[in-house]
C-alpha cells in the first residue's frame, strides 16, 4: 500500500488542519457556529440541572511528576478547571503507576466494580470489560456531545482509531491517538562531511541508499575528523531491530529499504506473516553481517549498551546513527554538549525504486472507559472536548485560567489532566511544522503561532540561527527544521510507501511463548551478524525453530481473529 506520510492534507485531514487554524483564536467562536447547526455546546455552556456530578476515576500516574506546591493528581489546575467548567467533582478511587496501575485495573475488573471512568492500557482489557458487561456504550453520547473539532481529529485516522474501540457496532471506549512518526532517520555529522568534502543527496530529495551509508562510514573511519581512538562506522543496539518503525539505534531502516518489516505482524498474499521471518529480513542481516566483516559495523555489536553508543557519538568516535526525528532533543544534544561545532543532516534510506518504506503505528494508545452504571457518560465526552479541543485552540481559555496557562508554559506533565491519553490529529506533526516554518520565514509573528510549544520552539530556533542560541536552540533546529522537514519533504514528493500492519489482540500462544520467541530472534540475529552462524543456514534454522516453538500457532490464532 502506497500512502503519503500523515496522509496528504486532503479530505478530512485538510478539514482537521484548516479547522485548527480557524479555531486558533477562539474555539468558543467555532462552537457558537456549531450550536447553530445543532451540535454539542462548549464546556462553558454546560449547566447540569441535577447539580454537581460526582465522578470517580482510576488514575494512571507517573513517577516524579513535579506539581506546584500543594497540587496533586487529584487536585491541580487542570482538575480544578474541569470541575468548574463542567460542574463536576472528581475524586480518584485509585492512583498508581506502571505495573501497579495495571494490577489495580485487574482487581477492579475481577471484582466487577470499576470507577466511573478509568484509563486502560490495552484493547485486550477493553475487550474483557466489554465481554463482562462493565462499560458503557458511548456511541450515542459521542455523536451528540463531541465537538466538531474532536470528531475531525478522530476522523483524520481514516477510521483506524474508531475501528479499534468498536465492538459489535458500538463505541466502547474513548481512544487515545497514536500518530505516525516516520522511519528511523539516518543522522550524519554534516560538519564532518563539509570538512572532508563528502557529497551526498545530489538531487536533494532527502533520500540516500544503503551503499551511501557504507561509503560515508568508511570515509569517516579512514579520515577520523576528530582524531578519536577506536573509531566506529555504525553502531547498533544489541536487539538490532525494533517493533517501532522509528526505532533508535536499530537497523530498521536497512531492513525497510530491502522490503523487510522486522517484529511486525502483517498480511502478505492473503496470509498472516511475521516480518522477521521473511526472505527480505535475511537479506538485511546479510548486509549487516557484511558490514561487520568489513569492520564498518561496531566490533562490539551485541554488547554495547544504549549509553555506550551515545558515548561513541558524543566522543567523536562515530558520526552516523539511526533514530527518530526528535533524537536531537534528548540524545544528539550530548554530541553538541562536547563539541559546539557539531551539526547533523537528516536523510531517509530509500529502496531500489527510490521509495522510503515505512509502516503505520497502531492508531490508538490508551483508552478511557466509562462504567455502565455511571448515569452521566456524556461527561467523558465533555472532558475530552475541554482538554483536546478548547485547551488546544482557545487562547481565551488560558486567559480565563492563568494557573492552567502556567501549567502549559512550564510543561507540567499531561498525565495530570483528568485523562492520561493524547488526542491529536493524524496530521498534527506536520501541521505544527508548517506553523513553525511560517514563523521562521517571517510570514507570521511568534505571537501568532498556534501552540505554546511551537512558540517556544520558534523563539529558540530563531536565536540559534542568529548566532545567539544555546543547546535548546541547536536541538530544536535539528529536530524540527531538519527531522520534521525531511518528513514533510518526503510527504510532499510522494516518496513514502506505507504498510498497514496487523495489530492483533494477545493470543493464548503469545501469552505462553512470545517472550521466548523474541529471545530466540534477538540471540539468533546477533549470531548471524557477527558471523557466529552462517547467514543462509542460520536464518533457515531460525525460521524453522520460530515456527516450531509457537510462531506458526500464533499466526494461525491471529488469522482466526481476523476472520
Amino acid at each position: 500500500m502506497k500512502r503519503s506520510f500523515l496522509t496528504k492534507l486532503t479530505g478530512m485531514a485538510v478539514a482537521v488542519s484548516f479547522l485548527a487554524a480557524a479555531t486558533a483564536c477562539s474555539s468558543q467562536d467555532a462552537s457558537s457556529n456549531a450550536d447553530s447547526q445543532g451540535n454539542a455546546p462548549t464546556s462553558s455552556e454546560i449547566d447540569n440541572e441535577a447539580g454537581t456530578i460526582k465522578v470517580s476515576m482510576g488514575r494512571q500516574t507517573l513517577q516524579n511528576v513535579t506539581f506546584p506546591d500543594g497540587d496533586t493528581y487529584e487536585d491541580n489546575a487542570y482538575i480544578r478547571m474541569a470541575e468548574k467548567k463542567l460542574n463536576i467533582d472528581i475524586t480518584d478511587e485509585f492512583e498508581a503507576n506502571g505495573d501497579d496501575y495495571d494490577r489495580q485495573v485487574s482487581l477492579a475488573l475481577s471484582a466487577g466494580d470499576i470507577p466511573d471512568m478509568m484509563k486502560v492500557g490495552t484493547l485486550d482489557e477493553v475487550q474483557e470489560l466489554y465481554e463482562n458487561d462493565l462499560i458503557a456504550d458511548l456511541t450515542g453520547v459521542y455523536e451528540e456531545y463531541a465537538s466538531d473539532y474532536l470528531k475531525a481529529v478522530y476522523d483524520s485516522y481514516d477510521g483506524r482509531a474508531m475501528d479499534n474501540v468498536t465492538f459489535d457496532g458500538m463505541m466502547m471506549a474513548l481512544p487515545g491517538t497514536n500518530t505516525d512518526s516516520g522511519p528511523s532517520i539516518v543522522w550524519i555529522r554534516s560538519d564532518w562531511m563539509e570538512q572532508l568534502g563528502v557529497k551526498l543527496d545530489e538531487d536533494q530529495d532527502g533520500c540516500i541508499t544503503i551503499e551511501d551509508v557504507e561509503t560515508v562510514a568508511k570515509e569517516f573511519m579512514e579520515k577520523n575528523p576528530e582524531n578519536a581512538e577506536n573509531v566506529v562506522g555504525v553502531a547498533f543496539a544489541p536487539w538490532l531491530t525494533n517493533g517501532d518503525p522509528d526505532g533508535t539505534f536499530s537497523m530498521n531502516s536497512i531492513a525497510y529499504a530491502l522490503g523487510a518489516f522486522p517484529k511486525t505482524w502483517m498480511e502478505k498474499d492473503g496470509k498472516v506473516t511475521y516480518g522477521s521471518t521473511s526472505e527480505e529480513m535475511k537479506q538485511a542481516l546479510a548486509v549487516a553481517s557484511g558490514w561487520f566483516q568489513e569492520g564498518i559495523l561496531d566490533p562490539q555489536v551485541g554488547t554495547r549498551t544504549w549509553d555506550d553508543i551515545t558515548a561513541l557519538l558524543a566522543n567523536g568516535q562515530c558520526g552516523i546513527t539511526f533514530g527518530t526525528w526528535h533524537i536531537p532533543d534528548w540524545l544528539l544534544n550530548n554530541v553538541y554538549a562536547l563539541n559546539g561545532n557539531a551539526t547533523f543532516e537528516a536523510y531517509a534510506l530509500a529502496d531500489a525504486n527510490g521509495k522510503v518504506n515505512c509502516k503505520h503505528n497502531n492508531a490508538t494508545a490508551g483508552y478511557i472507559v466509562v462504567s455502565k452504571d455511571f448515569e452521566h457518560p456524556e461527561t467523558a465526552i465533555q472532558i475530552a472536548n475541554l482538554f483536546y479541543d478548547e485547551l488546544v485552540n482557545s487562547k481565551e481559555l488560558l486567559e480565563e485560567y492563568p494557573e492552567v496557562a502556567s501549567y502549559v508554559a512550564n510543561g507540567v506533565d499531561g498525565s495530570s489532566r483528568p485523562f492520561n491519553i493524547e488526542v491529536n490529529s493524524y496530521t498534527s506533526l506536520l501541521d505544527d511544522y508548517a506553523d513553525l516554518e511560517r514563523c521562521l520565514s517571517g510570514e507570521i509573528t511568534v505571537e501568532e503561532v498556534r501552540t505554546s510549544e511551537q512558540r517556544s520552539n520558534a523563539t529558540s530556533i530563531s536565536a540559534y540561527l542568529e548566532g545567539n542560541g544555546d543547546a535548546t536552540g541547536w536541538s530544536k533546529y535539528h529536530s524540527r527544521s531538519k527531522g520534521v522537514e525531511l518528513i514533510q519533504s518526503l510527504t510532499e514528493n510522494d516518496l513514502f510507501s506505507w504498510l498497514t500492519p496487523v495489530f492483533p489482540q494477545t493470543t493464548p500462544t503469545m501469552e505462553t511463548n512470545l517472550a521466548n520467541l523474541e529471545k530466540l530472534e534477538e540471540e539468533t540475529f546477533i549470531k548471524i551478524v557477527t558471523g557466529d552462524i552462517d547467514v543462509e543456514s542460520g536464518f533457515e534454522q531460525f525460521v524453522a525453530d520460530w515456527n516450531k516453538q509457537g510462531g506458526e500457532q500464533i499466526l494461525n490464532e491471529i488469522a482466526e481473529q481476523l476472520q
